[in-house]
């Protein structure tokens, strides 16, 4: 077992007090999502009023005393029920047929929800992209207002089995579709302007280098990670080796990689998921380390399917078989973990996807319950000035008690006494 770090605390499970207080707020939570589910037999009059606002705020790992490192938000599941749209006729259109929505009884309306959702992006306006294969379309979640629009296969763009996302800093979205063995490039308006085809078979997972321009792609046919130039979109070299049926556990060779990230220095993290491993690489594609394996302890990995890297360089991996996240630090320490079966806050149904932004959001995709959770990252700065927050309070409240209470049989002298007493010699 790795040695861990003592700003943090391994922390498995809830207590079973958050358990019981959490799950009652993810019934109403979805009860506010999706009300036109809840109340589907319902008058429009009969509608509940004064719906409580749920409070996440409690909800944070390590538990208290601790110092919070991660802070539970939100979660996504749908469009808001303002947005629906009323088809022209009572029968359901075929495209809405193909996309997976379902007719509500109030009128016919049409709500687009998330299904088996798995790649995620975030583009400079802080809104969030999610790519759902069984939907056929990308869901643009604004985080702020919780509007919703969408990138609609055969209205958008041809869709077959979208799987990966990544964004650009000019916000050019690439979308992976394993089906049609091809890459979708979209501008900032979402209108399809190029795609990529060159050397790959099923792609997947993508992530963009920034600063050295490249476009990573892991492909699982293949067992290699593609690496193109993010620009002119050309093949510039592979990773791995091809041809041995996901057998290969040598150092540098993948079994079915699928999540792929980038830290600031350029570095490259994989997850070789048949093997249980993360796998490191330089900006120049060579090996540099690996960590983890097959295992359900700390630290150990069960089908590792996302990885993403938060602003500290902290390496996050979502484990699809074991359904929780690993927080690990550049020398690969073990530092928290959260997450199990379940479908409270925090909890997960066939985790695939994290990302991280530059607001220290994390978000995690989870293909069952057809759900994005969203969490706040607390940096090492923001946790530090916490600490001092809390001894600066801790050493006055001793003060003041101290100042407040004399010593045994020694009474406190009055003003009126002071003026008494006789000048020293």
């Amino acid at each position: 077992m790795r040695k861990t770090s003592t700003m943090w605390e391994v922390c498995d499970k809830f207590t079973g007090n958050r358990h019981s207080i959490v799950a009652g707020l993810l019934l109403l939570s979805l009860i506010v999502v999706a009300p036109g589910a809840a109340f589907a037999g319902k008058k429009k009059n009969d509608a509940p009023k004064n719906v409580p606002v749920i409070d996440y705020s409690n909800i944070v790992w390590p538990n208290p005393p601790a110092i919070a490192r991660i802070r539970y938000q939100a979660f996504y599941a749908a469009q808001k029920l303002s947005q629906v749209e009323t088809p022209n006729n009572k029968k359901q259109k075929w495209m809405d047929r193909l996309a997976g929505t379902q007719a509500t009884s109030d009128g016919g309306k049409v709500l687009f929800q998330l299904v088996e959702p798995y790649g995620l992006a975030v583009d400079s306006k802080n809104n969030l992209y999610v790519a759902d294969q069984k939907v056929g379309a990308i869901f643009i979640f604004n985080t702020e207002t919780r509007e919703v629009e969408l990138i609609k296969n055969k209205i958008h763009a041809h869709f077959a089995r979208i799987i990966g996302l990544a964004m650009d800093d000019n916000d050019r979205l690439f979308v992976s579709d394993p089906g049609l063995h091809h890459i979708l490039v979209f501008d900032a308006t979402h209108k399809a302007e190029d795609v990529i085809t060159d050397g790959m078979v099923e792609p997947g997972s993508m992530a963009i280098d920034r600063e050295n321009r490249f476009l990573y792609v892991s492909d699982v046919a293949l067992d290699q990670v593609l690496v193109y130039d993010a620009d002119s979109l050309k093949l510039l070299r592979k990773i791995g080796t091809t041809g041995r049926n996901h057998e290969l556990t040598t150092p540098g060779d993948f079994a079915k990689p699928t999540g792929v990230a980038v830290d600031q220095d350029g570095n490259l993290y994989v997850c070789d998921t048949l093997n249980n491993r993360i796998e490191i690489f330089d900006a120049d594609g060579k090996f540099v380390s690996t960590f983890g394996k097959a295992g359900d302890g700390p630290g150990y990995f069960a089908r590792p399917k996302g990885v993403a890297i938060d602003s500290d360089g902290h390496i996050w991996v979502a484990d699809g078989q074991q359904d929780r996240v690993q927080v690990f630090n550049q020398q690969t320490q073990l530092l928290i973990t959260f997450g199990g079966h379940g479908l409270l806050p925090g909890q997960f149904q066939g985790l695939v996807g994290i990302a991280t932004d530059k607001n220290n959001r994390v978000f995690t995709s989870e293909m069952y319950p057809g759900r994005v959770q969203q969490f706040r990252y607390v940096t090492d700065a923001e946790a530090e000035q916490a600490r001092k927050e809390r001894e600066e309070q801790r050493v006055k409240k001793a003060g003041a008690e101290n100042k407040g209470s004399a010593p045994a049989g020694i009474p406190a002298a009055t003003p009126a006494a002071e003026a008494k007493a006789p000048p020293s010699k």
